[in-house]
Protein backbone atom coordinates (compact mmCIF):
# COMPACT_ATOMS: atom_id res chain seq x y z
CA UNK A 1 0.00 0.00 0.00
CA UNK A 2 1.17 3.52 -0.85
CA UNK A 3 0.30 6.45 1.41
CA UNK A 4 0.74 10.01 0.22
CA UNK A 5 0.89 12.87 2.69
CA UNK A 6 -0.80 16.10 1.55
CA UNK A 7 -0.95 19.23 3.69
CA UNK A 8 -2.30 22.78 3.69
CA UNK A 9 -2.18 25.92 5.79
CA UNK A 10 -5.81 26.75 6.49
CA UNK A 11 -8.33 25.84 9.23
CA UNK A 12 -10.81 22.98 9.03
CA UNK A 13 -13.73 25.03 7.69
CA UNK A 14 -11.80 26.47 4.75
CA UNK A 15 -12.72 25.44 1.22
CA UNK A 16 -9.14 24.30 0.60
CA UNK A 17 -9.08 21.98 3.61
CA UNK A 18 -12.44 20.52 2.70
CA UNK A 19 -11.20 19.96 -0.84
CA UNK A 20 -8.12 18.12 0.46
CA UNK A 21 -10.49 15.85 2.34
CA UNK A 22 -12.48 15.35 -0.87
CA UNK A 23 -9.24 14.33 -2.60
CA UNK A 24 -8.50 11.85 0.18
CA UNK A 25 -12.00 10.38 -0.03
CA UNK A 26 -11.93 10.23 -3.83
CA UNK A 27 -8.70 8.24 -3.76
CA UNK A 28 -10.10 5.90 -1.12
CA UNK A 29 -13.19 5.13 -3.23
CA UNK A 30 -11.10 4.35 -6.29
CA UNK A 31 -8.04 2.62 -4.88
CA UNK A 32 -9.22 0.70 -1.82
CA UNK A 33 -6.14 -0.45 0.09
CA UNK A 34 -3.66 0.19 -2.73
CA UNK A 35 -3.40 3.96 -2.29
CA UNK A 36 -4.38 6.34 0.48
CA UNK A 37 -3.86 9.98 1.33
CA UNK A 38 -3.10 11.31 4.78
CA UNK A 39 -4.10 14.96 5.25
CA UNK A 40 -2.63 17.55 7.58
CA UNK A 41 -5.11 20.42 7.54
CA UNK A 42 -2.63 23.13 8.53
CA UNK A 43 1.11 22.99 9.00
CA UNK A 44 0.81 26.43 10.61
CA UNK A 45 -0.87 24.77 13.59
CA UNK A 46 2.34 22.75 14.03
CA UNK A 47 4.50 25.87 14.10
CA UNK A 48 5.51 26.12 10.44
CA UNK A 49 5.21 29.08 8.12
CA UNK A 50 2.66 28.54 5.37
CA UNK A 51 5.38 29.08 2.78
CA UNK A 52 7.24 26.05 4.18
CA UNK A 53 4.76 23.87 2.27
CA UNK A 54 6.49 24.41 -1.06
CA UNK A 55 9.91 23.54 0.35
CA UNK A 56 8.55 20.47 2.15
CA UNK A 57 6.90 19.10 -0.98
CA UNK A 58 9.94 19.84 -3.14
CA UNK A 59 12.20 17.99 -0.70
CA UNK A 60 9.84 15.00 -0.36
CA UNK A 61 9.10 15.65 3.30
CA UNK A 62 5.51 15.99 2.12
CA UNK A 63 4.05 14.54 -1.07
CA UNK A 64 1.58 17.25 -2.02
CA UNK A 65 -0.08 20.54 -1.19
CA UNK A 66 -2.04 23.44 -2.63
CA UNK A 67 -0.51 26.91 -2.83
CA UNK A 68 -1.16 30.28 -4.42
CA UNK A 69 0.31 30.46 -7.91
CA UNK A 70 1.77 33.90 -7.13
CA UNK A 71 4.46 32.28 -4.97
CA UNK A 72 5.65 30.20 -7.94
CA UNK A 73 5.69 33.02 -10.49
CA UNK A 74 9.36 33.87 -9.87
CA UNK A 75 10.31 30.33 -10.94
CA UNK A 76 7.55 29.97 -13.56
CA UNK A 77 7.20 33.37 -15.26
CA UNK A 78 4.18 32.28 -17.34
CA UNK A 79 2.15 32.11 -14.10
CA UNK A 80 2.53 35.89 -13.94
CA UNK A 81 -0.59 36.10 -16.11
CA UNK A 82 -2.55 35.86 -12.83
CA UNK A 83 -0.52 38.62 -11.14
CA UNK A 84 -1.80 41.81 -12.74
CA UNK A 85 -3.78 43.68 -10.07
CA UNK A 86 -6.87 45.47 -11.35
CA UNK A 87 -6.60 43.61 -14.68
CA UNK A 88 -7.96 40.30 -13.43
CA UNK A 89 -10.86 39.58 -15.78
CA UNK A 90 -13.71 37.33 -14.70
CA UNK A 91 -13.51 34.21 -12.60
CA UNK A 92 -15.33 32.26 -15.33
CA UNK A 93 -12.85 33.36 -18.02
CA UNK A 94 -9.82 32.47 -15.90
CA UNK A 95 -10.95 28.95 -15.07
CA UNK A 96 -12.25 28.25 -18.56
CA UNK A 97 -8.71 28.91 -19.80
CA UNK A 98 -7.19 26.77 -17.06
CA UNK A 99 -9.42 23.85 -18.00
CA UNK A 100 -8.21 24.00 -21.60
CA UNK A 101 -4.93 24.11 -23.50
CA UNK A 102 -3.61 27.23 -21.70
CA UNK A 103 -3.92 25.42 -18.37
CA UNK A 104 -2.17 22.34 -19.75
CA UNK A 105 0.67 24.51 -21.05
CA UNK A 106 1.03 26.23 -17.66
CA UNK A 107 1.13 22.83 -15.95
CA UNK A 108 3.97 21.81 -18.28
CA UNK A 109 5.82 25.01 -17.42
CA UNK A 110 5.49 24.25 -13.70
CA UNK A 111 6.71 20.69 -14.22
CA UNK A 112 9.71 21.86 -16.24
CA UNK A 113 10.82 24.58 -13.82
CA UNK A 114 10.07 23.06 -10.41
CA UNK A 115 9.93 19.82 -8.44
CA UNK A 116 6.12 19.72 -8.72
CA UNK A 117 3.50 18.20 -10.99
CA UNK A 118 0.20 20.09 -11.24
CA UNK A 119 -2.79 17.88 -10.48
CA UNK A 120 -5.40 20.59 -10.91
CA UNK A 121 -6.18 24.29 -10.61
CA UNK A 122 -8.14 25.32 -7.53
CA UNK A 123 -10.02 28.58 -7.04
CA UNK A 124 -8.03 30.70 -4.57
CA UNK A 125 -10.76 33.33 -4.33
CA UNK A 126 -11.33 36.83 -5.63
CA UNK A 127 -9.04 39.21 -3.78
CA UNK A 128 -10.39 42.34 -2.08
CA UNK A 129 -8.96 44.97 0.27
CA UNK A 130 -9.80 45.30 3.98
CA UNK A 131 -8.51 47.92 6.38
CA UNK A 132 -8.94 49.42 9.83
CA UNK A 133 -8.67 53.11 8.91
CA UNK A 134 -11.19 54.34 6.33
CA UNK A 135 -13.34 53.33 3.36
CA UNK A 136 -11.19 52.78 0.27
CA UNK A 137 -13.01 54.12 -2.76
CA UNK A 138 -10.13 55.48 -4.86
CA UNK A 139 -6.32 55.49 -5.02
CA UNK A 140 -6.21 58.63 -2.87
CA UNK A 141 -7.67 56.61 0.02
CA UNK A 142 -4.71 54.21 -0.10
CA UNK A 143 -1.95 56.75 0.40
CA UNK A 144 0.27 55.97 3.37
CA UNK A 145 -1.54 52.79 4.47
CA UNK A 146 0.69 49.81 5.25
CA UNK A 147 -0.67 46.92 3.19
CA UNK A 148 0.11 43.25 3.70
CA UNK A 149 0.60 41.51 0.35
CA UNK A 150 1.72 38.16 -1.00
CA UNK A 151 5.43 37.59 -1.65
CA UNK A 152 5.17 38.80 -5.23
CA UNK A 153 7.07 41.74 -6.68
CA UNK A 154 4.47 42.51 -9.34
CA UNK A 155 1.74 42.78 -6.71
CA UNK A 156 3.86 45.03 -4.53
CA UNK A 157 4.80 47.33 -7.41
CA UNK A 158 1.15 47.76 -8.41
CA UNK A 159 0.00 48.52 -4.87
CA UNK A 160 2.85 50.97 -4.42
CA UNK A 161 1.62 52.86 -7.49
CA UNK A 162 -1.79 53.45 -5.91
CA UNK A 163 -0.24 54.81 -2.71
CA UNK A 164 0.00 51.82 -0.39
CA UNK A 165 3.14 50.89 1.52
CA UNK A 166 3.21 47.15 0.66
CA UNK A 167 4.92 44.52 2.79
CA UNK A 168 5.01 40.74 2.67
CA UNK A 169 3.89 38.85 5.78
CA UNK A 170 3.49 35.07 5.85
CA UNK A 171 -0.01 33.72 6.34
CA UNK A 172 1.12 32.28 9.68
CA UNK A 173 1.69 35.81 10.97
CA UNK A 174 -1.15 37.59 9.19
CA UNK A 175 -3.75 37.55 11.98
CA UNK A 176 -1.24 38.90 14.48
CA UNK A 177 -0.05 41.62 12.10
CA UNK A 178 -3.64 42.79 11.59
CA UNK A 179 -4.52 42.62 15.30
CA UNK A 180 -1.47 44.55 16.49
CA UNK A 181 -1.62 47.08 13.63
CA UNK A 182 1.70 46.11 12.10
CA UNK A 183 -0.34 46.67 8.93
CA UNK A 184 -3.28 48.99 8.37
CA UNK A 185 -4.70 47.03 5.45
CA UNK A 186 -4.43 43.72 3.68
CA UNK A 187 -5.80 42.05 0.53
CA UNK A 188 -7.35 38.59 0.47
CA UNK A 189 -10.43 36.66 -0.62
CA UNK A 190 -13.46 37.02 1.65
CA UNK A 191 -12.98 33.47 2.92
CA UNK A 192 -9.52 34.35 4.32
CA UNK A 193 -10.78 37.62 5.79
CA UNK A 194 -13.33 35.60 7.75
CA UNK A 195 -11.34 32.41 8.46
CA UNK A 196 -8.37 34.30 9.87
CA UNK A 197 -10.61 36.62 11.90
CA UNK A 198 -9.40 39.74 10.10
CA UNK A 199 -12.92 41.19 10.00
CA UNK A 200 -12.87 41.54 13.80
CA UNK A 201 -10.16 44.20 13.41
CA UNK A 202 -10.88 45.61 9.95
CA UNK A 203 -14.17 47.44 9.78
CA UNK A 204 -13.89 48.29 6.09
CA UNK A 205 -13.89 45.94 3.10
CA UNK A 206 -13.72 47.22 -0.48
CA UNK A 207 -14.82 44.67 -3.08
CA UNK A 208 -12.11 45.59 -5.55
CA UNK A 209 -11.87 42.09 -7.04
CA UNK A 210 -8.40 43.12 -8.17
CA UNK A 211 -7.08 39.58 -8.64
CA UNK A 212 -8.57 36.18 -9.39
CA UNK A 213 -6.61 33.81 -7.17
CA UNK A 214 -5.41 30.47 -8.52
CA UNK A 215 -4.00 27.70 -6.34
CA UNK A 216 -2.45 24.75 -8.16
CA UNK A 217 -2.82 21.39 -6.45
CA UNK A 218 0.73 20.04 -6.47
CA UNK A 219 2.40 16.68 -6.00
CA UNK A 220 6.12 15.95 -5.79
CA UNK A 221 7.09 15.07 -9.35
CA UNK A 222 9.45 12.22 -8.46
CA UNK A 223 6.97 10.69 -6.04
CA UNK A 224 4.27 10.71 -8.70
CA UNK A 225 6.58 9.32 -11.39
CA UNK A 226 7.56 6.31 -9.26
CA UNK A 227 3.95 5.28 -8.58
CA UNK A 228 2.39 2.45 -10.64
CA UNK A 229 0.53 3.75 -13.68
CA UNK A 230 -2.85 2.62 -12.35
CA UNK A 231 -2.37 4.53 -9.12
CA UNK A 232 -1.22 7.59 -11.05
CA UNK A 233 -4.52 7.40 -12.92
CA UNK A 234 -6.44 7.13 -9.65
CA UNK A 235 -4.72 10.20 -8.23
CA UNK A 236 -5.33 12.24 -11.38
CA UNK A 237 -9.02 11.27 -11.48
CA UNK A 238 -9.54 12.02 -7.78
CA UNK A 239 -7.74 15.33 -8.24
CA UNK A 240 -10.14 16.26 -11.02
CA UNK A 241 -13.03 15.50 -8.70
CA UNK A 242 -11.47 17.64 -5.98
CA UNK A 243 -11.21 20.56 -8.43
CA UNK A 244 -14.97 20.43 -9.07
CA UNK A 245 -15.71 20.19 -5.35
CA UNK A 246 -13.33 22.97 -4.42
CA UNK A 247 -14.66 25.41 -6.99
CA UNK A 248 -18.27 24.81 -5.91
CA UNK A 249 -17.27 25.41 -2.31
CA UNK A 250 -15.40 28.59 -3.24
CA UNK A 251 -18.46 30.10 -4.93
CA UNK A 252 -20.74 29.23 -2.01
CA UNK A 253 -18.17 30.53 0.47
CA UNK A 254 -18.25 34.02 -1.02
CA UNK A 255 -21.96 34.30 -0.27
CA UNK A 256 -21.58 32.87 3.23
CA UNK A 257 -18.78 35.31 4.03
CA UNK A 258 -20.76 38.26 2.74
CA UNK A 259 -23.46 37.32 5.26
CA UNK A 260 -20.93 37.03 8.11
CA UNK A 261 -19.51 40.46 7.31
CA UNK A 262 -22.99 41.98 7.33
CA UNK A 263 -23.85 40.33 10.65
CA UNK A 264 -20.67 41.62 12.31
CA UNK A 265 -21.14 45.19 11.14
CA UNK A 266 -18.30 45.41 8.65
CA UNK A 267 -18.86 48.20 6.11
CA UNK A 268 -18.65 46.64 2.65
CA UNK A 269 -18.16 48.84 -0.42
CA UNK A 270 -19.59 47.36 -3.61
CA UNK A 271 -17.67 47.66 -6.90
CA UNK A 272 -19.98 50.37 -8.22
CA UNK A 273 -18.94 52.57 -5.27
CA UNK A 274 -15.23 52.14 -6.09
CA UNK A 275 -13.25 54.02 -8.73
CA UNK A 276 -12.13 50.87 -10.52
CA UNK A 277 -11.14 52.84 -13.61
CA UNK A 278 -8.92 55.06 -11.47
CA UNK A 279 -7.24 52.05 -9.87
CA UNK A 280 -6.66 50.48 -13.26
CA UNK A 281 -5.12 53.66 -14.63
CA UNK A 282 -2.90 54.06 -11.57
CA UNK A 283 -1.35 50.59 -11.77
CA UNK A 284 -0.65 51.00 -15.48
CA UNK A 285 1.36 54.18 -14.93
CA UNK A 286 4.97 53.94 -16.26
Amino acid sequence: MITLHFAGYQPARSVHTRALHALRDGVARRAGRDLSIAVTDSIVAAGHKASDLLRMVASGELDGCYFASSYLAASVPSLGVFDRPFEAGSRHAVFTRLDGEPGAALACDVGSATAYRVLGWWDNGIRHISNAVRPIRAPADCVGLRLRTLDNQRHQAAFRRVGFLPMFIDVADLSRAVADHTVDAQENPLTNIVNFGLHTHHGHVSLTGHLVGVAPLLVNHTRFATMPAELQRVLVEASGESVAVQRRLALAEDEACRQILAETGVAVLEPDAIDMRGFGAAVRMP
